[in-house]
């Protein structure tokens, strides 16, 4: 939401797409994703972030051929704000 402060503590939703909608992330084969060397990578950098980030947890996560979908807890102020533009 556009002026909402997501410093806050609080639960939240996240979506992040690729540009152009791209599948860059791996394929879905017979109902599995398979994850590319990308994917992994995505999935590393997710796992990372409360280490990277204090005051933040992670919850689940799903990682899709072009977008990928992770809730974030942001659990108590850290030395950092996040802009969403």
């Amino acid at each position: 939401m556009q002026d909402y402060d997501y410093s806050q503590s609080g639960t939240y939703f996240i979506t992040i797409c690729t540009d152009n909608r791209e599948s860059l992330f791996g394929k879905i084969v017979d109902g599995v994703m398979r994850l590319n060397d990308a994917g992994i990578m995505i999935q590393s950098v997710w796992n990372e972030i409360p280490a990277h980030y204090p005051g933040s947890d992670i919850d689940e996560f799903v990682i899709m051929p072009n977008h990928v979908h992770g809730i974030i807890v942001i659990v108590g102020a850290g030395p950092y704000r996040i802009v969403i533009t």
